[in-house]
C-alpha cells in the first residue's frame, strides 16, 4: 500500500544508525557534523540509475548496497576513513516493501562500514539514488591521483572483470556463475586496504569505469606512463575459466569492479604485502608506472594490446 514522503522519511530514520560525531541527523533541514581535528573533510558522490548502472530486475537490497558501495570505494581510494553519507531516492512510487530492502541492503554494508546516514531527500520520478559521502583523513595524508612517479609499481586490489563479465552473460541470454553475478551486484569496497595504503601507496584509484582507463587518470594526474602486463591480471576462480583473450578485454575495460589501482616504490613491495594481508585484501602486482603518457596494455609476448575501448564512459 502506497504511503507518503513523509512516512518513507520516518521508516528510513528509524533505521539509520548514528554515531558520537553526529550533533543532528535526519529529522532537521541539514545534519550537524562534527569532524575530528587535524583532518580534512572528504567528500564523493554518485547517482545510479535503472538500466545504466544496475538491471530493472535487480532486487533492492543488492541496489542499496551498490549505491553506497561505489561512494565507499571513492573514499577509499583517496585512503578516508568513512563517516557519514547522505541519500536522495527518486522513486516511481512509493512501495513501503521496495524501500524496506532497499533500506536493508544499504544499512548493511553502512553499518559494516562505520558510516552513518544522517539526511537527504525522497521525491517521485524514474528510479534514480543518488548518495553523497563524506570520509576523514589526516591533513596532508589523503591519496592522490597526481603522486605518482616514474619507477613506481603498480598494483590493483581483488579479481577486476568479474561484474563485467556477468553483465556480458545476462546481454547473451545466459545465466551468469553466481559468483560473478554476486560481484557486479555487490561490490566489496576496499576501505580496509584504501587506509592501509596511506603513507606507502604515491597515487590510487578506484576503478569504476575500467582499468586502464581509470589508471590512464593517474597518468594525465601525475605526468607519467604506465605499462600493464596482461598476464599478470588476477582472474578469480570463475572467471579463469575463460580464456585470456576472453577475459581480458573484461579485466582491463570492463568497469563495474570497484577495486582499487595504486602505484607505490618499488622499494615498498614486502610493506604492501604485509599492509594488504592486514587489510584482508587481495592486491597483485601488474606493472609499473615509466616515463610518458598514457598507459599501454602488454600481452603475453610483450607487444601492445589494444582493447578497442580502454573504460565505459557515458555519453559515448
Amino acid at each position: 500500500m502506497p504511503v507518503g514522503e513523509f512516512d518513507l522519511i520516518d521508516r528510513i530514520r528509524a533505521r539509520a544508525r548514528t554515531r558520537g560525531d553526529v550533533v543532528l541527523g535526519i529529522g532537521d533541514d541539514a545534519a550537524l557534523l562534527q569532524p575530528q581535528p587535524g583532518c580534512e573533510l572528504v567528500v564523493t558522490a554518485d547517482t545510479l540509475n535503472v538500466g545504466v548502472h544496475f538491471l530493472e530486475d535487480t532486487a533492492p537490497e543488492d541496489i542499496g548496497w551498490k549505491s553506497l558501495a561505489v561512494n565507499l570505494s571513492d573514499l577509499a581510494a583517496m585512503g578516508a576513513s568513512p563517516s557519514w553519507c547522505t541519500l536522495a531516492l527518486a522513486l516511481p512510487q512509493s512501495d513501503p516493501a521496495w524501500l524496506d530492502g532497499f533500506i536493508g541492503g544499504f544499512l548493511e554494508l553502512a553499518q559494516s562500514a562505520g558510516i552513518a546516514l544522517v539526511g537527504g531527500d525522497t521525491t517521485r520520478g524514474p528510479l534514480s539514488i543518488s548518495v553523497t559521502a563524506m570520509g576523514q583523513a589526516p591533513a596532508g595524508r589523503a591519496i592522490r591521483r597526481s603522486g605518482a612517479q616514474v619507477g613506481d609499481d603498480l598494483w590493483v586490489t581483488g579479481t577486476p572483470g568479474d561484474a563485467c563479465s556477468a553483465l556480458h552473460a545476462i546481454w547473451a541470454g545466459v545465466v551468469p556463475d553466481p559468483a560473478l553475478r554476486r560481484r557486479m551486484n555487490r561490490p566489496t569496497p576496499r576501505n580496509a586496504a584504501g587506509l592501509a595504503l596511506v603513507g606507502l601507496a604515491n597515487s590510487c584509484v578506484d576503478i569504476s569505469d575500467g582499468l586502464l582507463g581509470d589508471l590512464g587518470h593517474i597518468c594525465k594526474a601525475s605526468g607519467v606512463g604506465a605499462e600493464v602486463m596482461l598476464e599478470q591480471l588476477p582472474a578469480s576462480r570463475a572467471l579463469s575459466r575463460f580464456a585470456p583473450a576472453v577475459r581480458w578485454p573484461w579485466q582491463a575495460s570492463g568497469g563495474d569492479d570497484y577495486e582499487l589501482c595504486f602505484s607505490a616504490p618499488a622499494a615498498q613491495r614486502e610493506a604492501i604485502v604485509q599492509a594488504m594481508a592486514g587489510a584482508q585484501t587481495q592486491a597483485t602486482l601488474i606493472g609499473r608506472i615509466v616515463q610518458g603518457q598514457g598507459v599501454i596494455a602488454l600481452d603475453g609476448d610483450g607487444q601492445p594490446w589494444n582493447s578497442g575501448r580502454p573504460s565505459f564512459q557515458h555519453f559515448s
